[in-house]
C-alpha cells in the first residue's frame, strides 16, 4: 500500500511540473497578444494555472518532508 502512495504522489508532481510548463508557456505567449482583452484571459488563465500547480507541488513536499509531531495525548490511558 506504501508503494502506491508513493506513486500517486509522485505522479501529481509529474503532473503539476508538466502544467506548470504549459502555464509558464501561455504566461510568456499573452505578452505577444495585441489584444487587451485577450491578453487579460490569457494573463490570468495562466496565473491560475501556475498557482494550481504550485499547490500540487507544495502537497508532494508537505507528504514527504513535513514531518508530523507525535500526538503528546496518549489514548490508552483516557477510559
Amino acid at each position: 500500500m506504501n508503494v502506491l502512495i508513493w506513486i500517486k504522489n509522485i505522479a501529481v508532481l509529474l503532473v503539476s511540473l508538466l502544467f506548470l510548463i504549459i502555464g509558464i508557456n501561455v504566461l510568456v505567449g499573452s505578452y505577444n497578444l495585441k489584444n487587451p482583452l485577450e491578453f487579460v484571459m490569457y494573463f490570468f488563465s495562466a496565473s491560475l494555472l501556475i498557482l494550481v500547480c504550485i499547490v500540487g507541488i507544495i502537497y508532494f513536499f508537505s507528504r514527504f518532508f513535513i514531518k508530523k509531531q507525535p500526538d503528546e495525548i496518549d489514548h490508552d490511558e483516557i477510559q
